[in-house]
């Protein structure tokens, strides 16, 4: 999941595939708006934040509405920041806190790290995944060994021309396990 936007969008580890989703972008464009448009607010890591600070004040034609919304931003080394209606919280309690709380639905785009966070403390509900057909064989990964294991269903589902699949998973509950064949 790492450096999707650009060749110097994360770096970190030696990644040299950035930029690895813009030959599939155009298919999947319109479905990324729309699921970008729907209401709701955002919850960035500290490094996804630093980058899209920079960036979306500057282009939000491409999104729009993305300057209004309040930024959730899991950070310990930031709290303040020039960009319109962000809000840092320091621990995964404030993050239980939000979600417990009334308002906005959250997305999270990107922030692998905020993401794990998340799986291990049982704390995402759905999940909108952009599975390529590609192998990059490095980089940051979504999933890791400290999620709690958990049940998911499919609830919508697109296939690009290019094989891009868009797959929104709903939470379901805990992992059932049988045997094969019977």
């Amino acid at each position: 999941m790492q450096a999707p936007g650009g060749p110097e969008e994360d770096t970190s580890g030696g990644f040299k595939y950035g930029g690895w989703v813009a030959p599939y972008g155009d298919e999947q464009s319109d479905k990324v708006m729309e699921i970008q448009l729907k209401p709701a607010d955002l919850l960035l890591g500290r490094k996804t934040f630093d980058i899209w600070e920079n960036y979306w004040p500057q282009h939000e034609d491409q999104w729009p509405g993305v300057n209004e919304v309040t930024k959730y931003i899991l950070s310990t080394t930031r709290d303040k920041s020039d960009w319109n209606n962000c809000v840092f919280l320091k621990s995964v309690d404030d993050i239980k806190k939000l979600k417990n709380s009334e308002g906005n639905d959250i997305k999270i785009w990107g922030s692998s790290e905020v993401v794990q966070l998340l799986l291990k403390h049982d704390l995402v509900d759905e999940f909108w995944l952009n599975i390529h057909p590609v192998i990059l064989g490095e980089g940051k990964r979504l999933f890791d060994n400290g999620s709690v294991p958990r049940a998911f269903t499919l609830a919508e589902s697109i296939i690009t021309p290019s094989g891009v699949i868009m797959a929104n998973y709903k939470k379901a509950g805990e992992v059932e396990t049988g045997t094969a064949g019977e």
